[in-house]
């Protein structure tokens, strides 16, 4: 390939690029890095071309060939340390030839593509395992309010904006503006004149010194402020003249977006996205990398290297051969070794697959994460059958005590083996009991192991160990912790909501569902997943996961049930009759308790005979567990359970 120009992260003697934009040619295979706009370049290359045919003795190129060279060609912009390429959506197979050839200049992870915004340019990058070269980096959800409210800036009046310091434009909200509101007639008109002055101004990066949240707001609306004539009117008129437009503006917010609090998960995630873009922006958030994918997962996938299939063959990311070859700390990190082992199975498994995209959940999605620091492995899978129009989901979850953390409690080989497939058979029993019991879980999960390298710090090091994994598929809906607040105050959605979580709740509490760690519920706290119907009510709520069952099944029913009154306490604030809110969902406690205590008397050999063929240990094991929750059930009085929760509620 000729190159035009200087090498792609060629400095100046004060460290700053020569360059700052490229042009690739494929026609004619070349790289142009003059400096100058990608219009010259492109007359450079053909000038270029048609000299070193006239030296061949050949005649130039004509029209028609002058404009293929132009048509097959690729925009590149060049960082300090990275390329970006920005490729016409509609010939992404020029921009991906491109990022074949541009990987004699730099390592993959360095090479980036523009215009995520366009489904095209996503979909040809999805199908090619690489969702990781689109993805943000995770955040914590302590670290993105931490990161809002640092962003909380003013200019010379109330700090009533959200500052992007990569673009320095300052967003303004609905609510910043309700503080002004509160202001002197003077210092009212000052705030009004610097939002006006800045919505009208740009900075020198050319961006907006001030703009209006959400990126839905109307242009409409913008013209209008920015149009007002403050010298013209009164502090009065003034005053009702942005009012009215505040009003238009706060009715053209979606209903997620009105309540600005951190609290809130879509404004959350929508301000984190908005003080976060950069200007050459290279990353799609989760929504648009998985269609329909819930509000608690922005910023918690952490993307890996993928896989794709052409012509039946598996071809992995070449990130993982770099890996392998460098054995750069940061690749080694980002090429899971497990997510590749499970890449390889599941094509064994499904055979017949485009892609295959992998990412780990940077974290507990939870709101109590365990104490103990045990944050799990824990992987969703994106991949789409060859021949179907779209991508399915699953999330994969491996075990948390299997083979290698045996080892390292220092049992020998045998023992350590036979614990862990005891522990795979007491999930599965587990998740049989709460099936039994009425909780709604997803219909079908899978179940299989994995080969993997043992390193620990026995004489074992270095053997090779099974590690057992469950699979689900993802269920789609909003968890209930995560549901916008401004929803509840719907009584008709509020009391729907009531009483499919008190049923919920029901279940959980029969079932003794706690951490093992803290002996704390687990129940509302992203495990249940609310599904709504077309009328956008609540019509049913699923679990996705029944860890933590059957760690309580001892004490009294009527002695744990104080501990799901917390459900209701904390939508207390938002809903606009609590305490038609808190009957409703006691009401349905009790009365789903009664529901599977007539269920168990009216079939009690069949639920007492269940596992009869497994061990029955005092100190614990799952039949005895089983035994003593079903025999605790029927003694429970649910008319007892709804006075003692609705005391426990303050009503």
């Amino acid at each position: 390939m000729h190159i035009i120009g200087d090498s792609i992260f060629a400095k100046d003697s004060a460290g700053n690029p020569l360059s700052r934009i490229g042009t690739m040619f494929f026609r004619t295979p070349g790289l142009v890095t003059q400096k100058g706009v990608h219009a010259m370049q492109r007359m450079v290359w053909l000038d270029y071309v048609n000299s070193r045919l006239a030296a061949e003795g050949r005649p130039p190129l004509t029209p028609e060939e002058e404009e293929e060279e132009i048509a097959q060609s690729v925009d590149l912009i060049f960082t300090e340390d990275a390329i970006l390429i920005r490729p016409d959506p509609d010939r992404m197979d020029l921009a991906l030839r491109a990022d074949e050839a541009l990987r004699e200049f730099a390592s993959k992870r360095q090479i980036r593509f523009l215009n995520t915004h366009s489904i095209k340019v996503r979909s040809a990058l999805c199908e090619r395992g690489e969702n990781w070269r689109m993805a943000r980096h995770p955040i914590s959800e302590d670290d993105m309010t931490a990161l809002i409210e640092r962003s909380r800036v003013s200019i010379d009046c109330l700090p009533v904006y959200y500052y992007n310091r990569a673009t320095g434009t300052r967003f303004l909200t609905a609510g910043g503006y309700s503080e002004a509101v509160k202001l002197s007639d003077v210092d009212y008109r000052r705030q009004i004149k610097e939002i006006v002055n800045g919505l009208n101004q740009r900075n020198r990066l050319g961006h907006p010194e001030i703009d209006l949240f959400p990126s839905t707001t109307p242009i409409e609306t913008k013209k209008a402020l920015k149009a007002l004539p403050l010298a013209e009117l009164s502090d009065a008129e003034l005053r009702r003249a942005v009012d009215k437009i505040a009003t238009e503006w706060r009715a053209s917010i979606p209903p997620e977006l009105r309540d600005e609090s951190t609290a809130n998960y879509d404004w959350r995630n929508a301000m984190c996205q908005t003080i976060t873009r950069q200007t050459n922006d290279t990353a799609a958030d989760e929504r648009e990398l998985v269609s329909g994918i819930a509000a608690e997962f922005y910023r918690q996938i952490e993307w890996l290297p993928g896989a794709r299939i052409d012509n039946g063959e598996l071809i992995f990311d070449e990130t993982y051969e770099e890996a392998a070859r460098t054995q750069d700390p940061e690749l080694l990190a980002l090429c899971d070794s497990r997510a590749k082992a499970l890449m390889f199975s599941l094509t064994r498994v499904f055979g017949a697959v485009d892609f295959i995209n992998i990412g780990r959940i940077a974290r507990s999605l939870s709101r109590k994460p365990n104490p103990s620091g045990h944050r799990g492995s824990i992987y969703i899978v994106q991949y789409r059958d060859t021949g179907a129009h779209k991508a399915k989901m699953m999330i994969i979850r491996f075990q948390k005590w299997g083979v290698a953390e045996h080892l390292d409690e220092g049992k020998d080989l045998m023992r350590a083996m036979l614990e862990a497939d005891e522990y795979s058979d007491y999930i599965l029993d587990r998740r049989l009991m709460c099936c039994q019991l009425g909780m709604d879980l997803p219909r079908r999960i899978g179940f299989g192991h994995l080969t993997e390298k043992y390193h620990g710090h026995n004489q074992y090091n270095g053997i090779s160990v099974r590690t057992a994994c469950f699979v689900r598929p993802y269920v789609r809906g909003t968890a209930t912790d995560k549901i916008p607040p401004a929803r509840y105050r719907n009584p008709a959605f509020a009391l729907k909501f009531a009483r499919l979580l008190g049923a919920a709740a029901a279940v959980d509490l029969i079932v003794g569902r706690r951490s093992t760690v803290t002996n704390e519920i687990l129940f509302d706290h992203s495990y249940e997943i609310m599904l709504c119907g077309e009328d956008g009510l609540p019509s049913s709520i699923r679990v996705t996961d029944h860890a933590g069952s059957f760690v309580e099944y001892e004490r009294e029913l009527v002695d744990c049930v104080a501990d799901y009154a917390e459900p209701m306490k904390s939508r207390k604030a938002f809903v606009t009759d609590y305490a038609a809110f808190a009957t409703e969902y006691a009401e349905s406690l009790a009365a789903k308790v009664a529901e599977v205590q007539a269920s168990y008397r009216a079939r009690r050999r069949a639920f007492d005979g269940l596992f009869a063929d497994r061990p029955f240990d005092t100190n614990g094991s799952g039949a005895y567990r089983w035994a003593r929750a079903l025999a605790r059930l029927d003694r429970t009085d649910p008319s007892a359970l709804k006075a003692r929760l609705m005391e426990a509620a303050g009503c």
